[in-house]
């Protein structure tokens, strides 16, 4: 674990998760999503990442975006590693079609206006 990770290098995480997550969908439905066990881990290990990284973006970049969960997407990841009994492909479904829309437009508002450090991949498309 680097805590000493750059801000922006956390919305880079961030995004780059939304991307991955973007993939792995890329039309699929609810049932296709629900029955592929690959495919619900892989977004669920993704969505962990995302709490993760979100725990260590600035609280003043936060509040710059505060229509944006911050607490509740860190808290989630808790859920995914203690509570995971508790989480099935409804709600990671859910939470993928209804919040992190959302999320990303606010990540990429913030990773635009966070200059340093450069890019550490400068040909990703958002």
């Amino acid at each position: 674990m680097n805590a000493a990770r750059p801000p922006r290098l956390r919305l880079f995480d961030i995004l780059d998760c939304i991307r991955q997550i973007e993939l792995i969908l890329a039309g699929a439905s609810f049932e296709e999503f629900r029955r592929d066990k690959v495919r619900y881990l892989a977004v669920e290990r993704l969505l962990e990442i995302i709490s993760e990284a979100s725990r260590h973006v600035d609280d003043d970049l936060k509040k710059r975006e505060p229509t944006i969960e911050w607490k509740q997407i860190a808290n989630f990841g808790n859920v995914l590693r203690h509570g995971y009994e508790a989480v099935d492909a409804q709600i990671i479904w859910n939470i993928i079609t209804n919040d992190v829309p959302a999320l990303k437009a606010a990540a990429e508002r913030l990773y635009a206006a966070v200059k340093e450090p450069a890019d550490p991949w400068p040909d990703a498309e958002w």
